[in-house]
């Protein structure tokens, strides 16, 4: 029987990786007041190396690696991206300066970079039309553990023993987990064999021609680049809810760990089943249900930057942040991959994760140190609300484009290179 026969073992595989990815990620998250610390780095290096570094890495690389997956074997591009994100992570509990952890996080993107255009394409496949939105948002629920988990452990284990030992041993078990997977074969019996080995500017080429010719997966693109804004933000709740909040760094890491992973699974969950389900009996289809999802949890998290710190309010905002960005997952990517051509899909995925890294990691990161500093400097005391208050717009802006989205949606008929559902 060949791995491909049990989709359901593949998606909790993939789901455990995505996982470990994101507590790679993250870490550096949950470790903010230490890592600051023991570098001596400002608010803008700090961004810098949570935002920027990862997109010049990580972003580029994700078109790249995403069209290695449309060329080759999946699997063993996702298990060498495995081993260099995993190594690199050990490395970065070795860093004794802000340019020998900016050298460690950048080479961690690269790896990472393999992940999401492999997984998602097999998921598509193996899924197919009608299930694609659950299992995506399934695949996704890894963001929302992995960002929890790095919060957890920054909080109990890290605190124990150091954020370096804690890099060490997250390097070590990457490895072993990556080595098994390089003797996976991935055959792909829907796929032109003569698209495999193609050139790389040719299929970049081909990408970019099937986005000019679908203003609807354009649309869905950008509100889901704009949407991730709320993860710039997220990149410094830590650092706001202690400097400007008044929580202390180790409980308040522990609460937001636990909130991400609760609500963070139920976005992904949520929005990838209900999306399925609602596909054809709302008007728009997936877009139209991640728009009414922003509209519904946005002024949520406006009130939250506003909100008595512990109050009912103040939770509820922080949740319904943590609930949104990854309830949009399962119906974006499954839009964008249903009007994508197979020949392509995990290139134009390569090309999404380079926007998102871009415009609302690296930009959104940087400019929310930037402006604070200088909001401090200049004698604000709440500069990083004013800041963060800034990313919750952006964030909720992404309605418009899925409404744009939804209205195209409608003007297309079955795309006819998914097959329907078994």
């Amino acid at each position: 029987m060949r791995w491909k026969d049990k989709p359901n073992g593949v998606l909790i595989a993939l789901l455990a990786i995505h996982v470990i990815a994101h507590i790679d990620r993250n870490m550096l998250l949950g470790f903010s007041p230490q890592i600051t610390r023991d570098l001596a780095l400002s608010n803008a290096q700090y961004g810098f190396l949570a935002g920027a570094v990862w997109v010049l890495s990580y972003g580029l690389m994700a078109v790249f690696m995403g069209s290695l997956a449309d060329r080759f074997s999946r699997t063993r591009v996702m298990a060498a991206g495995i081993l260099i994100w995993s190594a690199c992570t050990a490395a970065s509990g070795a860093a004794q300066s802000f340019e020998q952890m900016v050298l460690a996080r950048f080479l961690v993107a690269s790896g990472e970079a393999a992940l999401v255009p492999a997984a998602v394409s097999l998921l598509v496949e193996l899924f197919l039309a009608r299930r694609a939105g659950t299992a995506v948002g399934v695949f996704f629920m890894g963001i929302p553990l992995g960002i929890g988990l790095s919060f957890l452990l920054a909080g109990t284990l890290g605190a124990a023993q150091g954020w370096r030992s804690t890099f060490y041993l997250l390097g070590i078990v990457g490895v072993m987990i990556g080595v098994p997977m390089l003797a996976l074969k991935d055959r792909r019996d829907n796929v032109d064999e003569t698209r495999r080995g193609v050139a790389f500017l040719p299929q970049i080429n081909a990408a970019l021609a099937s986005l000019r010719g679908n203003p609807t997966v354009v649309h869905t693109i950008v509100g889901f680049v704009l949407v991730h804004m709320a993860f710039a933000g997220l990149s410094f709740s830590q650092l706001w809810l202690v400097r400007e909040r008044g929580f202390d760094a180790a409980a308040i890491a522990r609460q937001i760990g636990g909130l991400q992973i609760v609500f963070g699974i139920l976005g992904a969950g949520v929005g990838g089943v209900l999306s399925d389900r609602l596909d054809r009996h709302m008007r728009g289809g997936h877009a139209g249900f991640a728009m009414l999802l922003i509209v519904l949890c946005g002024p949520l998290m406006l009130a939250y930057r506003f909100a008595t710190p512990g109050s009912l309010l103040f939770y509820v905002g922080m949740c319904a942040g943590f609930f949104l960005p990854l309830a949009t997952y399962g119906p974006s990517m499954a839009l964008i991959q249903g009007l994508t051509p197979d020949r392509v899909r995990s290139t134009v995925t390569g090309i999404a994760m380079l926007l998102i890294n871009v415009f609302a990691i690296a930009i959104g990161n940087l400019a929310i140190g930037a402006v604070s500093d200088r909001m401090n400097t200049a004698g604000a005391t709440n500069g990083l609300t004013l800041s963060l208050l800034a990313t919750d717009v952006l964030a909720i802006s992404a309605a418009l484009f899925f409404g744009l989205a939804a209205r195209g949606t409608r003007l297309h008929a079955a795309p006819a290179s998914v097959a329907p559902a078994h």
